[in-house]
């Protein structure tokens, strides 16, 4: 799915593959959307979201969105591993992730927000 909107081979993002991924992020069903941002969160291509990606990805979201959290990071991160590394190898799997995210509210909020176009949109 991700390989449709965007191609690694050239490193850049063509407008048609810009629109694409848009369209999905604000029109698509939530597992086209889970399974995008499965794609999106795993940086380094290994088909497996590991514990320091899924770190870094959650600090972005709190970066971006600002306030104020019960939990650090890390143990939002620590959490997020404990309910859904189902067969506990200290990486998500597709699977994992996207199934996790339908059981977990807290987790699913989290990856929900952390592309939350509606206001760029209403800009617009």
């Amino acid at each position: 799915l991700f390989g449709i909107f965007f191609s690694p081979q050239d490193g850049y993002i063509d407008f048609m593959e810009y629109v694409a991924a848009l369209s999905l992020v604000l029109r698509g069903k939530m597992e086209q959307k889970l399974r995008w941002y499965f794609k999106l969160y795993d940086v380094d291509g290994n088909g497996c979201i590991d514990r320091h990606e899924l770190l870094n990805i959650i600090k972005a979201i709190r970066a971006i969105n600002g306030g104020d959290h019960e939990t650090s990071a890390e143990e939002f991160t620590d959490r997020v591993f404990d309910r859904i590394d189902v067969n506990g190898d200290g990486e998500l799997s597709l699977d994992e992730f996207v199934e996790g995210a339908r059981k977990d509210e807290e987790f699913m909020e989290v990856m929900m927000k952390s592309l939350d176009l509606s206001h760029i949109v209403a800009m617009i």
